[in-house]
């Protein structure tokens, strides 16, 4: 990619508070892009890009909720009239509840569905409704590569995420003929605070890293845990015009965990 080829460019970043989403929503900044950072924590959302802001990105905190569809449009209206038509929405938000599902509360599959998918479905609707008379734009879905693969205690985690694919890759049809590219980008096992949760001891990267055979984890065949960085680079690509023919597409970035299906 070349430096600064967003130069200029308003993108829409959700889940900006998180360790994906801060990560990209500094990549994006360093190659000119105008960021609006969205996140429900309003507190982390502001503390996660000060240090940004200090070293003179242009990057405005937007506190929302991405599942309220009427929160959703009172801040993409904010975002068009305060720093400009929106070029790449990148869906980053999510969250994780985990147990087997004879165990699992509604409340918590009702929450997967409620942030990891629809959540996805708000923000690329009514941002795509900018972007379609424009005839461009790039709309780019952080799923998971356990959309893939079944996994134990993941049911709740896996549908979601699930849904936002087939929805992304959906939507990417139906905005084809409006120049419109809507691409998906599922990691596998990164280093976050989300993935920290899931290691009960020190062995945990170890564990994860050579697989479980009782939870149907291959392990990772590279031999490594995946960086945020690693995800920011796959979303800097895809919003960038080296994949300016490139749409409906699942790019997995999981080290081989889920052995390319």
């Amino acid at each position: 990619m070349r430096e600064r080829e967003l130069e200029g460019k308003i993108a829409v970043v959700t889940g900006a508070s998180g360790g994906i989403g801060r990560l990209i929503v500094e990549r994006l900044a360093e190659h000119g892009a105008v960021i609006a950072a969205i996140d429900k924590d309003k507190d982390e959302l502001v503390k996660g890009i000060k240090k940004m802001q200090e070293r003179g990105y242009p990057i405005t905190a937007f506190p929302a909720d991405v599942t309220d569809s009427m929160i959703v449009e009172e801040v993409i209206s904010t975002v068009e009239s305060k720093l400009g038509s929106i070029d790449i929405l990148v869906n980053v938000a999510g969250v994780l509840k985990l147990d087997l599902i004879d165990d699992l509360d509604e409340a918590d599959w009702d929450a997967s569905f409620s942030v990891n998918a629809t959540g996805v479905f708000c923000m690329s609707k009514i941002v795509s409704r900018q972007m379609i008379p424009r005839k461009k734009g790039s709309i780019i879905t952080v799923s998971s590569n356990a959309s893939h693969i079944p996994r134990i205690g993941m049911a709740a985690y896996g549908a979601s995420k699930a849904a936002a694919t087939m929805f992304t890759k959906c939507l990417g049809l139906e905005l084809a003929k409006h120049n419109i590219r809507c691409n998906v980008i599922s990691p596998g096992s990164t280093d976050t605070k989300m993935l920290r949760k899931l290691w009960s001891n020190e062995e945990g990267e170890i564990e994860t890293i050579d697989g479980q055979s009782e939870v149907y984890r291959v392990g990772i065949p590279l031999g490594k845990i995946g960086t945020p960085s690693d995800i920011a680079n796959s979303v800097l690509f895809f919003a960038s015009d080296d994949a300016s023919h490139i749409t409906m597409h699942d790019m997995v970035v999981d080290g081989g965990a889920t052995l390319g299906v």
